[in-house]
């Protein structure tokens, strides 16, 4: 009997195909959805793309923000300006808004890394705040009531409406995969060994010669970068931006937060299950106004009691199974003459 390390599974390559499957699927939905689907799911990929992001952040690096919202907000008035005081085409300002995003995130790095814990979270939300109100002061924008993209920056994105919105839903789609595929990238490099082992225990991490403060920074920025770009592309659906709405804790970090940790935190499946649970809650209760939110804090509490570790947590526990292929496995293997 000799043995192998392997990383993949037959799960994980059933998966594998699935996912592949589901991508084409997805990505011919102009042809087959309507245009309220559309817009549904281009908002379900938006939210799996932040909550993958915030997992990164809160369930590897450690680093738990309640401050996400300003790199949201940022990336919405960033291609706002871009578009409008620039003349900078709309699909050609997201990668600059991305950028701008990672730039803004280096000096916040550098002065809320000082903060730990809760006061750590408390700093990234005053950061948020700082940005909201600044942005309440850009005239040119608005200011408080915010404003609208002009029809013609609307235009120049794409011929007609239905163009416009199979294009707005592309945009979700492929930023949804780039998120994950990042992610999962990550995970399986170096930096990825160096974020388990922060998730883990930081205290032996710092023992076998892990930067812990470079860790937390490339993770952060990076991150930021991402938010921002999708920031930018939640406004090009909306189509209208206002200080409140851009840097909303409620929309863009308490329902992220909520997705992860019923999802299970620190896995890559829980962001994908959490959302999928959290639309499915939204479009059931939605319409019973503030019992919706009574009962999304009933379904998280009653998680968090029952599974800690979140819905994939718990699947995981009972059947060990790993849609994404991150984990080390020893598998065994029979030679000829072995008994």
């Amino acid at each position: 009997m000799t043995h192998a390390v392997t990383r993949s599974s037959r799960t994980s390559r059933i998966a594998a195909v699935v996912g592949v499957a589901l991508l084409l699927g997805l990505a011919a939905a102009p042809w087959w959805a309507g245009r309220a689907d559309m817009r549904l799911m281009g908002e379900i990929f938006l939210f799996l793309s932040l909550a993958t992001l915030w997992n990164l952040l809160a369930g590897y690096a450690g680093l738990v923000s309640v401050g996400q919202q300003a790199y949201v907000g940022l990336g919405g008035y960033s291609l706002f300006a871009l578009t409008i005081l620039a003349g900078v085409p709309a699909i050609w300002a997201i990668p600059l808004v991305g950028l701008l995003g990672a730039l803004v995130a280096v000096p916040v790095a550098v002065l809320i890394f000082r903060l730990r814990g809760a006061y750590f979270a408390i700093g990234t939300w005053v950061i948020a705040e700082v940005f909201r109100l600044t942005a309440a002061q850009v005239s040119v924008l608005g200011g408080g009531s915010g404003t609208s993209l002009p029809a013609d920056v609307v235009r120049d994105m794409a011929e007609g409406r239905d163009a416009r919105e199979a294009l707005a839903y592309w945009l979700a789609l492929g930023v949804a995969v780039l998120v994950l595929g990042l992610a999962f990238a990550i995970l399986r490099s170096r930096l990825g060994l160096a974020l388990t082992a922060l998730r883990d225990n930081e205290l032996a991490a710092r023992s076998l010669g892990i930067d812990i403060w470079r860790t937390k920074f490339i993770v952060y920025v990076a991150t930021a970068g991402l938010t921002a770009m999708i920031g930018a592309l939640i406004f090009i659906q909306k189509l209208r931006i206002s200080p409140d709405a851009a840097f909303s804790v409620n929309d863009w970090t308490a329902f992220v937060i909520f997705i992860v940790v019923i999802g299970g935190i620190g896995t890559l499946e829980g962001p994908i299950i959490g959302t999928l649970v959290f639309f499915a809650l939204r479009e059931i209760l939605a319409d019973l106004g503030t019992i919706y939110l009574i009962a999304l804090g009933v379904v998280a509490i009653v998680v968090m009691l029952r599974a800690p570790a979140g819905l994939w947590g718990l699947i995981r526990a009972r059947t060990g199974a790993e849609l994404f292929p991150i984990s080390h496995r020893v598998r065994g293997e029979t030679q000829q003459g072995d008994r």
